[in-house]
């Protein structure tokens, strides 16, 4: 079995986000980047496949700008054979993505693609469920357990209330939750081991794919500041301060 895991690079998550003074964005100039967390879930899931013996195969798949490859590098120390970097400088939105990921799934028609459940950097949560619609493949979203057997898949995923299990004929597509799995930590021979390991390079003109934006960002702003609290001497003193201000809760 032959597994694609996507991989996109963001801003680390231990970085305060600072908003630019237009508004059209965050500042990303100059900031420490990481692997999406839900991304760095989906390769441990892979890796850990391929070390059942149930994939023969890992490939990563990252889309963006020359620091991507960082990215596929990471992947790579994880366990990930060999990597494919869709070269753009461009901001790819999500239909984009799918666009691109089923195109190189067409040529290289692995079983399973593996993907985060969304990015932390736009939470937009689309990639793999409009990738599974364009290649017309059952799909698992919220992945917390996943068993491979025989051409089928058992996705156990978090729903409202409780835990809902689902069985897909392969090829599939999944997208992973935060209680899959713990990633590893990449040990140094593995970093080493991964320079040597090959990235296709690619781009979304080379795969017959327009990435033109068709969304605009208005406005970027920061969340309200939390008012500081306040200290009452009793329940009533409390009560009347509430029923004076509504909206301090």
């Amino acid at each position: 079995m032959k597994l694609f895991v996507c991989v996109k690079r963001v801003i680390d998550f231990n970085v305060k986000i600072r908003v630019k003074p237009d508004g059209s964005g965050v500042e990303s100039a100059n900031i420490k980047t990481a692997m999406n967390p839900f991304d760095e879930i989906a390769v441990e899931e892979a890796v850990r496949l391929k070390e059942q013996g149930k994939a023969a195969e890992v490939i990563a798949v990252s889309i963006g700008p020359g620091e991507s490859a960082d990215t596929i590098r990471a992947a790579l120390a994880m366990g990930v054979d060999r990597g494919i970097h869709v070269k753009t400088a461009e901001l790819v939105e999500p239909l984009s993505v799918a666009k691109l990921v089923a195109r190189l799934v067409a040529k290289e028609a692995p079983d399973l693609v593996l993907m985060g459940k969304q990015a932390v950097d736009d939470d937009c949560s689309q990639a793999g469920q409009m990738l599974a619609g364009l290649l017309d493949w059952p799909q698992a979203t919220f992945a917390s357990e996943l068993l491979v057997d025989n051409g089928t898949i058992n996705v156990t995923r978090e729903v409202d209330g409780g835990l809902q299990t689902l069985s897909l004929d392969l090829p599939a597509v999944v997208t992973t939750d935060l209680r899959l799995n713990q990633p590893r930590y990449a040990s140094l021979p593995n970093i080493m081991r991964a320079k040597k390991k090959p990235i296709e390079e690619t781009s979304p003109e080379a795969l017959g794919i327009d990435i033109k934006p068709h969304l605009r960002i208005l406005k970027t702003t920061e969340p309200a500041t939390r008012n500081s609290g306040i200290k009452v001497g009793s329940v009533s003193e409390l009560i009347a301060l509430l029923r004076a201000e509504p909206g301090l809760l």
